[in-house]
């Protein structure tokens, strides 16, 4: 990890020093295609875990390449430095810590085998773009290329005229079977000679998974071989029903001119709704008009934000990460609006109402939610409403909801981050009331609504540190893992519900709540200057190393006492006021970013990546420290900072994201960071202007309005700020609001060479 660590360093100082050196030909001001700026291979080397698939923005399809199966950077089915393909599968994962997925397999093939065909390939005869994937391979003359609708994935295979031309269908496939992820049931029919349906389902990351698919073929195919179970079947028959199930299907009649293509719908509800899925969203089989209407798609997406300047690697970087924030939460609905809900059951969503899944709350929160309540503040809308439909029909809020299932991962109950922050924004369309009892109930402890033994991962939701919150208490860590993570956590998200009280207009739970909130104080040890674990008799836990970490079983979940020490987003004044004031305060901080790098314990958290000192920018316990001295008073340490993470930690090459991509919030947070501001504390509609990159940056609100950022004296040196104007007016601190976005101002920012002491 070291190695690769210093590798992604030194590729972003190599940038950093051709950007400063050297100055784009074209003017910034020229109109650009967004699309030429994404490459979908960043993130997909190091830990990034992306893939290079094409997807539309939000698609429930992400067809793409299966070139590592199990392991931690298999999470995604993919990783750049592999060199085989076991072939295509239509449903992944982006830059997660757990794997699953990769359902519904094909790989085209042209040679006779003894086994199940794998493909080999060298890395420039691969190629990834918005809307389009493509290889050739070594062993098999074939060349594929995908490409993808919201619903469907369509490939074209060119075969070398002279081989067979053959094609497996696995739906045995399936992403980390070493970690337990298994399938339950496969169901396979051959309609006619050129359309194949049937039923993947599996358990694994996802309790209980079903995705039907329904598959035609441009051109007639021939059976050659069915295996159900590792036993050969009988090839005249119609249906067939297991628990890992591929076929081989040859093309005798495809003429040496023509490329085979394929289609596939899926569905989680059933075969009907995959059926109707693909002809719905490609009732042609005009490849290049998919691949057309995919990049017209993103083009709209990608114009959310139009920024200007001459570095145009820093375009590329900005442009992919606000790709890879469009990605998830993905799309998890029928075309004639039927899905299957967190309750297992089928569902008609009214007008108005989108389903959606893979929500990794504990990550997004911080950075990807709020971002969207600016740029796209319909898809906020329904991102709440939909937590508040889980939540009635599960009874508990999701923290990391997967194919209609409560998975129960990471701290907390953060969905109410997302409700709080949209609430007190001002989000239409959302039941206040609603709201306030699916969050109380979601951070309250109530064993009779984890009684569901079809649902085993829904007991990970409402954990038994709720139980201890609940009664008052601190959470012992001699008796719960990872206390002082949920302490903090669950403060900040009391501190959210009592947000969520208030604007529902009852002020006598958002005193309680609010009370709650400052729960963190319970855990700060004033003589190490550290939120330390605490046992039941109230004495403090030992030993006690702030750089030891042992993942998820210690006190602190993927980190240490370094990097959790810091998470109070919603009371920086009263955690400063913990250590004297905010000069003791700052003082600590900067030995936060001054410290050794060094992590101690033989099972230490690989999500530690992206160090300065011992502040980890590769997970996102640490996302809003930087910021948290413009609080303190030391505006240009924030800047500072600021500066080196947009540049160290984000570059343009396959490992140029630092840590898990974790579905858009490492993206998320460099481009709120790239434009010039960052939000704290979500639920508190309030911005802290950090160091822009750019010279201007644009936001086309719904409204018709526009919020435009306007930086004076930009350069690589300049990274401190002089003077904020809001609307040609000067700020007294370096702070706005989000009504100042919504109402269409102009944000002007004069930069220098030096700190601007206060």
């Amino acid at each position: 990890m070291a190695s690769l660590f210093k590798k992604s360093l030194f590729a972003g100082t190599i940038i950093i020093c051709a950007l400063s050196c050297s100055q784009e030909q074209k003017s910034p001001k020229q109109q650009i295609d967004h699309l030429n700026y994404v490459d979908p291979f960043i993130g997909t080397g190091f830990h990034g875990h992306t893939f290079p698939g094409p997807v539309l923005p939000h698609g429930m399809v992400q067809l793409g390449p299966d070139t590592r199966l199990n392991g931690w950077d298999a999470s995604s089915g993919y990783h750049y430095s592999d060199s085989t393909i076991y072939g295509f599968s239509h449903t992944h994962l982006s830059g997660t810590g757990i794997g699953d997925m990769g359902d519904i397999l094909v790989l085209p093939f042209t040679e006779e085998k003894e086994n199940k065909p794998i493909a080999t390939f060298k890395k420039p005869n691969e190629h990834a773009e918005v809307g389009l994937y493509s290889v050739k391979f070594d062993n098999y003359q074939v060349e594929a290329k995908l490409t993808v609708t919201e619903r469907a994935g369509m490939h074209q295979y060119s075969y070398d005229s002279s081989n067979k031309k053959s094609l497996l269908l696995d739906l045995g496939h399936i992403l980390q079977r070493t970690w337990g992820h298994s399938n339950t049931l496969n169901q396979l029919e051959i309609v006619n000679d050129s359309t194949i349906r049937g039923l993947k389902q599996s358990q694994g990351w996802a309790y209980d998974h079903k995705i039907y698919f329904y598959a035609k073929f441009s051109s007639p195919f021939a059976v050659e071989e069915i295996v159900v179970d590792s036993i050969a079947a009988n090839t005249k028959l119609k249906e067939y029903e297991g628990t890992n199930i591929h076929t081989i299907l040859n093309f005798p009649s495809l003429k040496n001119d023509q490329s085979l293509l394929l289609k596939v719908g899926i569905s989680a509800v059933d075969l009907a709704g995959a059926e109707n899925n693909l002809k719905t969203e490609i009732p042609h089989w005009d490849f290049d008009k998919v691949v057309s209407d995919a990049k017209e798609k993103w083009r709209k997406e990608l114009g959310r934000i139009k920024v200007e300047t001459s570095n145009e690697a820093v375009l590329t970087t900005f442009y992919t990460s606000l790709y890879h924030s469009m990605i998830a939460p993905m799309l998890y609905q029928d075309v004639d609006g039927r899905y299957r809900g967190i309750d297992k059951k089928i569902h008609q969503a009214k007008e108005g109402e989108v389903n959606y899944t893979v929500y990794s709350l504990w990550d997004t929160f911080r950075a990807l939610h709020p971002l969207m309540t600016i740029i796209d503040e319909p898809k906020s809308i329904e991102y709440v409403n939909n937590l508040l439909s889980k939540y009635e029909q599960g009874g508990l809020l999701p923290k990391w909801p997967l194919a209609s299932n409560y998975t129960g991962t990471m701290v907390g109950y953060p969905a109410v981050a997302n409700i709080a922050d949209a609430m007190a924004k001002k989000l239409p369309g959302i039941d206040s009331q609603l709201a306030l009892k699916a969050s109380i109930t979601s951070g309250s402890y109530l064993p009779e609504l984890i009684a569901d033994d079809t649902e085993p991962r829904k007991k990970r939701v409402m954990s038994e540190h709720n139980k201890y919150i609940n009664e008052g208490t601190h959470i012992p860590s001699d008796k719960i893992t990872g206390s002082i993570s949920y302490g903090l956590e669950n403060a900040y998200y009391d501190w959210c519900i009592s947000q969520i009280a208030s604007l529902a207009n009852n002020d006598s739970i958002s005193k309680e709540f609010q009370q709650r909130a400052l729960a963190y104080q319970q855990y700060f040890d004033s003589e190490t200057g550290f939120m330390r674990g605490k046992n039941a008799d109230g004495s403090w836990r030992e030993p006690f190393n702030p750089k030891h970490s042992d993942h998820e079983h210690s006190d602190y979940i993927e980190g240490n006492a370094w990097q959790w020490n810091w998470f109070v987003p919603h009371d920086i004044e009263g955690f400063a006021q913990l250590y004297g004031g905010y000069d003791s305060f700052t003082i600590k901080m900067d030995s936060l970013f001054s410290t050794s790098s060094e992590i101690e314990g033989d099972n230490a958290s690989g999500d530690i990546t992206g160090l300065i000192g011992q502040y980890a920018h590769g997970n996102e316990p640490s996302h809003h420290i930087a910021h948290m001295y413009t609080y303190a008073g030391q505006a240009w340490k924030t800047q500072k900072l600021v500066d080196q993470i947009l540049k160290e930690f984000y570059t343009t090459e396959p490992d140029g994201i630092i840590g898990n991509e974790d579905c858009g919030q490492m993206s998320a947070w460099y481009i709120l960071n790239a434009m010039g501001f960052y939000q704290v504390t979500p639920g508190k509609p309030e911005y802290v202007i950090g160091r822009p990159l750019f010279d201007k940056v644009e936001i086309p609100l719904g409204s018709g309005k526009v919020f435009s950022i306007i930086t004076h004296n930009n350069s690589s040196e300049n990274k401190y700020v002089q003077s904020a104007q809001l609307n040609g007016k000067e700020l007294d601190g370096l702070f706005f609001t989000h009504d100042d976005i919504k109402n269409g101002s102009t944000l002007a920012i004069t930069m220098g060479n030096q700190p601007k002491k206060q």
